[in-house]
């Protein structure tokens, strides 16, 4: 899989004959990695916007209507619900990182947890799909969605494992780990999302989805939903800059948006651009390989993009902290960097931190919110089914050329 924009969209061109009737009427099976699936598998683009939401809902609306393919951009509009939902309750990523850190201090004692951990992660728990799941996820960085679905619900009632060891598994192994979704969708399973309701993983519904390839014995038939005493109330969101600033700019690249060229900036202000990967601090524990090697890539392919779309020099820091950030900024002679919005998770920590930095040597970081997330976003307040409602009226509204909304509007 090459971490570039334009496989990316060789991948959305093959993919989008099939977002009709065939994605809503065989997506839900999982046939194995060397199999052809209904889903469109590219969730590695979109995660870091090598593709972004408005390529894709482009691409699939000039050959389909929204009706024919309402089940795929249902699943489009999913990612950003989950981040405008994490946005409003940032609590839930703090809470989730404080346990991480706790059980960290659990599993050095090498008790009973560590034991079963170790099993679980080195596939070799004996129920055979959550073992071919492990070894799946090791070797290509990719689960089927519900194959995610599957797995985090044996993980959680089967073996009775804490959730975010789970989470923290998938996320330092997925290409397309995201802080929002991930966190959200193993909190949906566990029944902590929408309070009560959980997703209980069947043996037969596993044989018939993934057509004989597995016949898992030992899951539980019952269990309750997780709870917790934790409280994540919602908060404002953050104030959005939806313009670029007056005069001339450094342009900071992440990787939670690496595709500079749709974001309206104006080549002339733009003196220069820079960028690093975090991939690294996704995990207390070293991320897969597979999964830096890919960001670093992303990266790279972005850099490039830009210094030929920009005419400036574009080059990789070291790092996102405040003093890597700075020299660069001082030796081109800016004093305003402007980066793409980075949404809850740990580059949005880096970037908090390096902000702070910036601001002791008089200079100013702005963070750029896309429209298309300005949209969603205050919208992710209770359940997706709430947004739903509401996506035919976006998808009117919303310019998909340049990924705007219409006539300025910041709204469905």
């Amino acid at each position: 899989m090459h971490a570039t924009r334009a496989a990316g969209l060789e991948h959305l061109a093959a993919f989008v004959p099939r977002a009709g009737k065939a994605y809503a009427t065989g997506r839900n099976n999982d046939l194995g990695p060397s199999a052809k699936h209904a889903v469109s598998g590219l969730s590695p683009w979109i995660r870091h916007r090598l593709v972004t939401e408005a390529d894709v809902l482009q691409a699939v609306l000039a050959q389909h209507s929204a009706a024919a393919a309402g089940k795929f951009i249902e699943e489009v509009c999913w990612r950003g619900y989950f981040k405008g939902y994490l946005e409003a309750r940032p609590s839930i990523w703090t809470d989730y990182r404080r346990v991480l850190t706790n059980l960290r201090g659990q599993l050095a004692r090498r008790g009973p947890l560590a034991s079963a951990l170790a099993k679980a992660i080195a596939g070799e728990t004996g129920i055979d799909c959550l073992d071919a799941w492990v070894a799946e996820l090791r070797e290509t960085g990719y689960l089927h969605n519900h194959a995610r679905m599957w797995f985090a619900s044996i993980w959680i009632f089967t073996l009775k494992l804490p959730w975010q060891l789970g989470a923290d598994f998938m996320y330092r192994h997925l290409l397309d780990g995201d802080p929002a979704s991930n966190t959200l969708g193993w909190r949906w399973v566990a029944g902590l999302h929408t309070t009560g309701k959980h997703y209980l993983a069947r043996a037969d519904n596993i044989h018939t989805c993934t057509r004989g390839r597995f016949s898992p014995e030992g899951l539980v038939t019952s269990a309750e939903p997780l709870t917790e005493s934790q409280n994540h109330p919602r908060v404002a969101l953050p104030a959005a800059v939806i313009e670029p600033p007056a005069g001339r700019f450094a342009l900071l690249l992440t990787e939670e948006d690496l595709h500079p060229e749709s974001l309206g900036l104006d080549a002339t202000q733009v003196i220069g651009v820079a960028g690093a990967t975090t991939a690294q601090t996704r995990s207390p524990w070293p991320v897969s390989d597979r999964v830096l090697q890919f960001t670093d890539a992303a990266m790279g392919d972005a850099l490039a993009r830009a210094r030929s779309h920009f005419g400036c020099p574009a080059e990789q820091l070291r790092g996102l902290d405040g003093d890597s950030i700075a020299e660069w900024a001082e030796r081109i002679g800016a004093s305003v960097v402007v980066t793409p919005c980075a949404p809850v998770g740990p580059v949005e920590e880096t970037l908090a931190d390096a902000g702070y930095w910036l601001s002791m040597r008089r200079l100013k970081l702005l963070q750029l919110r896309r429209p298309y997330d300005s949209m969603l976003w205050p919208h992710a307040t209770r359940g997706f089914f709430d947004l739903r409602e509401r996506i035919p009226q976006f998808i009117a509204e919303l310019d998909l050329q340049t990924g705007k909304p219409q006539q300025g509007q910041l709204r469905f």
